[in-house]
C-alpha cells in the first residue's frame, strides 16, 4: 500500500509540474484507474515470472575409474572362484545370469557382453534386468557391489 501511495504521489506531482492540471481534474477517475491497472499489471507480470522460473536441477554423474596394473612377470591365469551354489540358488540366479554378472563386474558394456557370449543385446538386457531385480539393485554398479558382498564375485 505504501509503495502504491508513493507511486501515485510521484505521478500526481509529475502531472502538476507539467501543467496537466486540467486533464487530472477533468478525467481524474479514468487516469487513476488506468494507473492502478498499470501498476497491478506490472506487479502481476513480475510476480508471475518470479514464481514460474525454472528451478535449477542438480546433475550427478558417476565416474568410473579404471585401474591399470603392471605385471612384472607372466603369471598363471587366475582360476575363477566358484561361488557358493546355495547362495546362487537362494537368490534364484541362473548360471547364465551369473556369467553376465561377472562380465558386468569386468566393466564390459551390453554390446561387448553380447559379442563375447554370442547372444543378442536384448538377451543381455533381459538377463541384466532380472539380475538387478534379484539383487535388489537399481544400477549395474550397485548389483556388482551387492554380489561381492554376498560372495558371488571375487
Amino acid at each position: 500500500m505504501l509503495l502504491y501511495g508513493l507511486l501515485g504521489g510521484v505521478l500526481i506531482a509529475v502531472l502538476q509540474l507539467l501543467q496537466y492540471r486540467m486533464l487530472v481534474v477533468g478525467h481524474a477517475l479514468e487516469l487513476y484507474g488506468g494507473l492502478v491497472a498499470l501498476l497491478f499489471s506490472a506487479l502481476g507480470l513480475w510476480l508471475g515470472r518470479r514464481l514460474t522460473r525454472p528451478r535449477p536441477t542438480v546433475v550427478v554423474q558417476e565416474l568410473v575409474r579404471e585401474e591399470v596394473r603392471e605385471v612384472s612377470a607372466p603369471t598363471a591365469p587366475a582360476t575363477p572362484v566358484a561361488p557358493d551354489a546355495a547362495r546362487l540358488e537362494r537368490l534364484g540366479i541362473t548360471r547364465r545370469e551369473h556369467e553376465i554378472l561377472q562380465l558386468i563386474a569386468e566393466g564390459l558394456s551390453t554390446r561387448e557382453i553380447a559379442d563375447r557370449l554370442a547372444v543378442s543385446e536384448n538377451t543381455v538386457k533381459t538377463h541384466t534386468s532380472r539380475l538387478l531385480a534379484k539383487l535388489d539393485a537399481s544400477r549395474r554398479t550397485q548389483a556388482v557391489q551387492r554380489a561381492k558382498e554376498a560372495g558371488l564375485l571375487t
